[in-house]
């Protein structure tokens, strides 16, 4: 049977590493970035902190508590997205299939490469040499056949990992794979599936595909295949943006309305701004998303049959959707307003690729 070669990178604890090559004083410490020790959300968190619990999305007031010596650097995405783009060079050198999932981690489909080398792993080797001697940065690789077994090995052997999923060893070794290590599979749904007997991908597929449907709706099919190692999905080099938004989460808790409608419409201004520089255009979906004290989340949408393209027309419809019966008691910690449901564009031509050796 002929395989795709697919390569999953996935940088190492990337905001937190970034920072600690910046600021010397910061290696070997523990580093959280985003937040404070009082409120804020941890965006990432160094080795060193993960030791002591801490996790990006931590609530950093608790992260704080885990770890008393935990120190906060605010985040600096301009200065990711530059290494960002350094280490997507790389990936270029090799292939012009890559879909980057985020400024930290990518597939390559590497079955034809631009180096003729026929092992997806000496590619992997050598783009994670050649990332770490351009950025200083480690990465960790996962190789194999399919998009959802390269980025299970890719989290197999971190920091600095290199491990390969051979198709004929892919049965076994999702047989033996606990149902929390599936990507795809969350949390919620892992806790769920032990509570029903479902540890690892034997259990898993011991059950019938009626059985998944019925127990999780359409992720029942996906859960089913990925069980088999089966994963179809090709990678996408240009990836359909859904969305474009803009959020912040405020230093206190506001309360009062007029000061609520001033951070909506500077919150939509920047959203817009974000959406005006994007590919995408005649978004048709505004939709604010409210974070209380106390953690809870709400969002409210508004749909326009006419496309939204002006600045004036995104603040309005954004400003509209807000209303004093959304102010609580807890307050408001985050606003956030994004826009979607843009036009539709055809989609980018991917075929497919002949196989070669591992």
């Amino acid at each position: 049977m002929d395989h795709c070669k697919i390569i999953h990178i996935d940088m190492d604890a990337f905001y937190a590493s970034v920072e600690q090559l910046d600021n010397p004083e910061l290696k070997g410490k523990p580093v959280a970035v985003g937040g404070n020790s009082q409120r804020g959300v941890v965006a990432a968190a160094s080795y060193e902190a993960r030791k002591f619990g801490v996790k990006s999305a931590m609530p950093s007031a608790k992260a704080a508590k885990q770890c008393p010596h935990l120190i906060f650097v605010p985040p600096r995405f301009p200065r990711y997205k530059e290494i960002s783009y350094m280490i997507r060079e790389v990936f270029f050198e090799y292939t012009d299939l890559v879909e980057p999932l985020s400024l930290d981690e990518a597939y390559l489909d590497v079955t034809e490469n631009k180096i003729g080398l026929n092992s997806a792993t000496l590619i992997a080797k050598e783009i994670k040499q050649k990332i770490n001697e351009r950025t200083g940065l480690i990465a960790s690789a996962g190789i194999s056949y399919n998009k959802f077994l390269a980025k299970t090995a890719s989290d197999m052997d971190k920091p600095d990992g290199l491990f390969v999923i051979l198709p004929d060893e892919a049965e076994d070794f999702v047989a033996k794979l606990p149902v929390h290590r599936f990507h795809g599979i969350g949390k919620v749904t892992a806790e769920k599936m032990v509570k029903a007997g479902i540890f690892t991908g034997k259990e898993l597929r011991l059950k019938s595909l009626e059985d998944l449907k019925l127990r999780y709706g359409k992720s029942g099919h996906y859960y089913y295949n990925i069980c088999r190692g089966i994963d179809n999905r090709e990678v996408q080099p240009v990836r359909e943006t859904k969305s474009v938004s803009a959020e912040r989460t405020f230093d206190r808790n506001l309360y009062e309305m007029e000061e609520i409608m001033d951070e909506v419409d500077r919150i939509a201004k920047i959203s817009f701004q974000r959406y005006r520089k994007s590919k995408v255009s005649n978004g048709h979906t505004i939709t604010i998303k409210i974070k209380y004290g106390d953690f809870r989340q709400i969002t409210r949408s508004k749909t326009s049959e006419e496309g939204i393209n002006t600045e004036d027309q995104f603040v309005k419809m954004g400003l509209s959707l807000f209303s004093e019966e959304l102010i609580s008691e807890e307050g408001i910690r985050l606003i956030g307003v994004g826009i979607s449901n843009f036009a539709k564009d055809e989609p980018a031509d991917v075929s497919p690729q002949l196989t070669i050796d591992f």
